[in-house]
């Protein structure tokens, strides 16, 4: 007995109507942004080998992931995320490109989300990879770009503010706590959680007093410029010096494009995704709840496949997106320009008529009524303007 044939599984949804228009639009001015900045499309498979997300500079964890098999039993599973995919393409197909090599992608991301969170484990993902450079202006092209899709994503309706961080103060930290792999997740979980409780048990029963009293505050290091002189009073050494110098100069120059009301300054925001190992950046739409957009830098995982540069990107949610848009403005299906009757023995030159009308840009219905009352009742539904009589003559009614 069929129990599940009218229901979709849980994490996925049936997307209809006019928030496939509203997804349409997106997905169109994000090509047309990244294309007119130089990057070339790529699509990855959407079945990858599971070793692909087991690199020693990230990894996903197996509940997270959708796996089956191949013919040969091994272990496949549906992509959870772009960047490693691309860092395997990149590594192999596209090793002799010149670089800096611009990418980017508009693809389908499949991960299990925490069933209370409302998360869809089904997203449709659009982002822009830059790989091959470590300078200081790729880092400021990714965040101004950025910038420019929020703009673009906002649709003129809902206001987007980002954040930006750094890696690189965590991971320093970490390092000089000597925590292994499995204390320093716990504790990234709960400073990305920001657990205070938890957070202070777990470092308490750590070595280092100072480094434990940095890493308790740096869930707590979140606001404008203030926040890097607070940082340096924390803890300093020479390399947490140079991020935060590093950063504050981006934050500067970044403040000048989008304004310091939107602009923010979080060092507790340590990505899940552990392969980032500088600048990260996070990018929030008005009436949604969770970041719209992320990525930093990553200028270790491409090495993990056999090439190392460096590399910068991001990831945007289209469907967060488009439902933003949908809450804050009325979106309608653009109904037909002309809807087609054709006279018994003229439906082949319907069909020509209307092929005409589509060439010179006009949306065009051929009916499927018998009667001419029918067609025309269904253009009043439908606000169709008018009706084209095909028979001997062509005519148009309204």
């Amino acid at each position: 007995m069929r129990k599940y044939d009218l229901i979709t599984p849980e994490g996925t949804k049936d997307i209809l109507l006019e928030e496939c228009l509203v997804r349409r639009e997106i997905e169109q001015t994000l090509h047309e942004l990244f294309q007119h900045k130089g990057y070339s499309e790529l699509r990855t498979p959407g079945l990858e080998f599971f070793d692909v997300f087991q690199s020693e500079s990230g990894h996903y964890p197996q509940e997270r992931l959708y796996k089956l098999t191949d013919s040969k039993g091994r272990l496949l599973v549906l992509r959870p995320e772009s960047t490693m995919p691309i860092a395997r393409v990149a590594a192999t197909r596209l090793r002799d490109a010149s670089l800096p090599l611009r990418l980017y992608y508009d693809q389908t991301v499949y991960r299990f989300e925490p069933a209370l969170k409302g998360r869809s484990d089904e997203i449709t993902q659009m982002g822009i990879e830059l790989l091959g450079s470590a300078s200081y202006l790729a880092d400021v092209e990714m965040v101004t770009t950025a910038i420019e899709a929020l703009e673009l994503c906002s649709g003129g309706t809902a206001s987007f503010s980002l954040e930006l961080g750094d890696a690189g103060v965590f991971k320093e930290l970490m390092r000089e706590l000597h925590a292994t792999p499995e204390e320093r997740e716990n504790i990234r979980y709960l400073i990305e959680t920001k657990n205070y409780p938890a957070l202070n048990d777990v470092l308490d029963t750590m070595g280092d007093a100072k480094i434990a009293h940095a890493l308790k505050k740096l869930p707590a290091l979140f606001g404008g410029e203030e926040v890097f002189e607070k940082a340096s009073q924390l803890y300093s050494n020479q390399r947490i010096d140079e991020i935060l110098m590093e950063l504050r100069k981006l934050y500067q120059d970044i403040s000048k494009v989008i304004g310091n009301g939107r602009l923010t300054v979080d060092l507790g925001m340590v990505n899940n995704a552990d392969y980032y190992t500088g600048v990260i950046i996070k990018g929030y739409l008005e009436g949604y709840g969770e970041e719209v957009l992320s990525g930093g830098r990553y200028n270790k995982l491409l090495s993990d496949f056999g090439y190392d540069i460096p590399a910068i990107g991001f990831g945007l949610n289209v469907d967060a997106a488009a439902n933003v848009q949908l809450k804050n403005q009325k979106v309608q299906l653009h109904p037909a320009d002309a809807v087609i009757y054709a006279a018994q023995g003229y439906e082949m030159k319907a069909v020509q008529v209307s092929k005409a009308l589509r060439e010179q840009g006009q949306i065009v219905e051929l009916s499927c009524f018998d009667t001419l009352d029918l067609v025309r009742e269904y253009a009043r539904e439908k606000q169709i303007g008018r009706v084209v009589i095909v028979d001997e003559e062509i005519t148009e009614v309204q």
